[in-house]
């Protein structure tokens, strides 16, 4: 029987405190191995084209080439999966790589963090090295042809996605105009610690009012709603609820529990949309508001990053519309008035 091939991991970060651990970390997961270290973008993309490392960990704070020129140099010329480690989880600049291209982002460790961070860090290279990467043009592709949808004008839009989420997500929201006319509440699977900086982020991306919910915020148009760590996102007729509960499809917040909700407290007056990512999260949600009446819409494998929760959803029956992603806001547009 032959040995199952290693996830080979290149490692980059000016700090060689910080490379030395990461490359412990990672050392000591069998079925990983760290083929090169890089102390700046350009030594890392370099590194990448010569020698195909299945995935990448990218720091963002380097001297000469940053980590962004780095993410952007891989994408260009041998794109692949890219951890970025970011060392404020509030700042932006996090997502400003994730819309560059890279994959997922985590806080780096601090020392009473370390333990924990070893085991999130090896499990998320192990699933980040499954996914294909492709170029795909930053925004919008082209302006897009109107889609014909139904019936029921729309109360609230629903959004789920993981993996490549929040390019997704900026890109959809920032073809949405600020008047939007309904609220929109989102769950992204996300870092510990992120919700803030990420709702910051979309916010000057798209020109909506997002906001990390908070327990009891009113739902208002063109307000958007990100689900808060460790609770799960629900929507009553006029307000958001942060639940506590028990992880579904191993994530909390999940989309399931908010698509449930926006079945029961708007039925057909509800969209529910799901994005790019990993697993079956959101699936079940979606057939609860395709039963409730509710347009379900799903976005496209050519334009996913992870087809994984939307192929669940369509598979089950839940979707009415599969879309690429340039025509999702049109399709919301449509519905909403």
């Amino acid at each position: 029987m032959t040995p199952q091939r290693k996830v080979r991991v290149l490692v980059a970060d000016d700090s060689p405190v910080v490379r030395e651990f990461i490359v412990h970390t990672i050392s000591g997961s069998p079925d990983l191995e760290v083929v090169a270290t890089a102390a700046s973008g350009d030594e890392a993309a370099e590194l990448t084209v010569r020698l195909s490392p299945d995935v990448i960990t990218m720091d963002l704070q380097m001297p000469g080439s940053d980590g962004f020129a780095g993410i952007a140099r891989v994408m260009a010329e041998k794109p692949t999966p890219i951890l970025v480690l970011s060392s404020n989880r509030e700042e932006v600049k996090g997502f400003r790589a994730l819309d560059l291209g890279a994959l997922d982002l985590m806080e780096k460790p601090v020392p009473e963090s370390m333990h924990r961070f070893g085991a999130e860090l090896t499990r998320r290279l192990r699933l980040l090295a499954t996914v294909p990467v492709i170029r795909h043009l930053r925004g919008l592709r082209k302006p897009s042809k109107p889609v014909e949808v139904r019936r029921v004008r729309a109360e609230l839009v629903v959004i789920g996605a993981s993996l490549g989420g929040p390019k997704a997500l900026a890109a959809l929201l920032g073809a949405l105009p600020a008047d939007f006319p309904v609220p929109i509440a989102v769950v992204q699977h996300i870092s510990g610690g992120f919700t803030e900086g990420f709702a910051r982020w979309l916010c000057h991306e798209s020109g909506l009012d997002v906001k990390a919910a908070s327990d009891g915020a009113a739902l208002a148009p063109g307000r958007v709603f990100i689900g808060a760590d460790d609770f799960h996102l629900t929507v009553e007729r006029d307000c958001v609820r942060l639940v506590e509960g028990p992880a579904v499809s191993g994530f909390k917040p999940s989309a399931t529990p908010l698509f449930a909700s926006a079945a029961r407290s708007f039925g057909p007056k509800a969209c529910g949309v799901i994005l790019t990512g990993m697993g079956r999260d959101g699936a079940e949600g979606m057939r609860e508001l395709k039963r409730a009446g509710a347009l379900t819409i799903a976005q496209d494998e050519a334009t996913c990053a992870v087809f994984g929760m939307p192929h669940a959803a369509i598979e089950l029956g839940a979707i009415d519309r599969v879309l690429p992603l340039d025509r999702i806001a049109p399709a919301l547009l449509q519905v909403v008035r």
